[in-house]
């Protein structure tokens, strides 16, 4: 594609990057056979090719974003399939979150929208308020069953007001064990990790990382949560906010650096893919800050799904499951993002379960971080269409690597959806999974 920057442009070395971006876009169309909202909307200002155009015309004229393009943009939801496909090697991921960061900062949106944000923002990366928004949210519910039915007699806000208490669980667990906790390696020590806490997995189900805890302990690993950690930055990155986002990610590779150099760390895993990937991408966040470029590049190297890190590990199959048909829903964030498809898979398979893939496996579930209350009515109808296609498997259990995916799934199938370090744990001797 060719670009029309100034050199004035091209001396900020974001504009630099997406030129580098743009440039390698070649038109050819192949991804729009797998972006999902292409897919369902059929608009090409909907696939990432149209946006690509949006983008390139924004950037290169410098100018606030319009209502259109911010439309078309909000509707992505960075599920990153576009790269997968793409055989040119376009780095949509790094285009598109400049376009939200731009966004963000030129562009003024309607108050409702910008409260909604902004509580989003506020509330999400803090797991005491999120506890406590998840308790309100379910005392509110009553409340959201009078609105209309239909989507298209629910007014825009109120639409996703109600996507937002729809996502509440019935009850919450207990809160899990806190940032300075250690567990020891059982038996000889083989490795020492720590491991991400995390927001909204903590909160809503803090029994993911206590899986992960029990099966690495189990084997040799001494696990620690690394005290004063705080949200990776996914969150507010995707919303363009890249400040918070920034501040957060020197925030973690300060503490995280600093148990590395003290104690020791093989890895930094992480049980939420969505979590994974912005960690792994922080060496290219902070590639211009001076003091952060080389430690976030050293931080990313050491992150690892936690799927990674326990392919490396021997382990040691105990229960005595019988047959269990499991469907893997490959989380955008980990396929497309991470490049990790078939391992999950393989290190269930290798541990007795029986493993089906789910047709369209490619396509996102609707999840994305807040897309599924920023856009209630898309996300629902990927939602419905990923839940129709798992049923064509007719699984026992879903497995999943991501915390959104497997809430927003659960909200449209009674079959249980638990993580893949569940399944592994309960194969060498934890409990079964999806029994609450």
């Amino acid at each position: 594609m060719k670009t029309d920057f100034s050199l004035a442009q091209l001396a900020d070395p974001d504009i630099a990057e997406a030129d580098k971006i743009l440039r390698a876009c070649v038109h050819c169309g192949f991804c729009t056979a797998t972006c999902p909202t292409y897919v369902l909307l059929g608009d090409e200002l909907d696939s990432p090719r149209g946006r690509i155009y949006l983008i390139k015309e924004m950037l290169e004229k410098d100018k606030p974003p319009t209502a259109e393009v911010v439309k078309h943009i909000d509707r992505c939801l960075s599920c990153l399939a576009c790269m997968t496909t793409c055989p040119s090697g376009v780095h949509y991921m790094h285009l598109v979150d400049q376009a939200r960061v731009r966004i963000e900062k030129d562009y003024s949106r309607p108050l409702a929208e910008r409260a909604l944000r902004a509580v989003l923002a506020l509330v999400l990366p803090r797991p005491g308020l999120f506890r406590t928004s998840m308790i309100m949210a379910r005392l509110a519910r009553p409340f959201a069953a009078l609105l209309p039915a239909k989507a298209d007699a629910t007014p825009g806000l109120m639409r996703r007001i109600k996507a937002m208490l729809a996502l509440a669980p019935n009850s919450l667990p207990p809160p899990g064990p806190s940032g300075g906790s250690v567990f020891p390696a059982q038996g000889e020590k083989r490795g020492r990790v720590a491991l991400l806490q995390g927001c909204a997995q903590q909160v809503l189900a803090p029994r993911i990382n206590q899986a992960a805890i029990n099966l690495l302990t189990r084997h040799g690993i001494e696990v620690v949560l690394v005290r004063d950690e705080q949200c990776c930055g996914a969150l507010t990155h995707h919303l363009g906010q890249d400040g918070d986002a920034l501040a957060r990610a020197r925030a973690n590779i300060k503490v995280w650096k600093k148990e590395a150099e003290q104690g020791g760390l093989d890895a930094i895993l992480i049980t939420a893919s969505g979590c994974g990937t912005v960690i792994k991408d922080y060496g290219f966040m902070l590639r211009e800050d001076r003091d952060f470029a080389s430690p976030a590049a050293q931080i990313s190297a050491l992150a690892k799904d936690i799927t990674e890190y326990v392919a490396g590990i021997a382990l040691a199959p105990s229960s005595q499951k019988g047959d269990v048909t499991v469907a893997y829903h490959s989380a955008c964030s980990l396929q497309h993002g991470q490049k990790i498809t078939g391992l999950p898979k393989e290190l269930l398979s290798k541990n007795g379960f029986v493993v089906k893939d789910v047709p369209e496996s490619h396509l996102c579930c609707g999840s994305a971080g807040t897309y599924n209350i920023l856009q209630p009515d898309i996300a629902s109808r990927l939602r419905d269409r990923k839940v129709a296609n798992i049923a064509t498997v007719k699984p026992d259990m879903i497995a999943a690597g991501n915390i959104g995916c497997m809430v927003q799934i659960a909200g449209g199938t009674s079959v249980p959806v638990v993580h893949t370090i569940e399944l592994l744990d309960w194969a060498t001797g934890g409990p079964r999974p999806g029994l609450n």
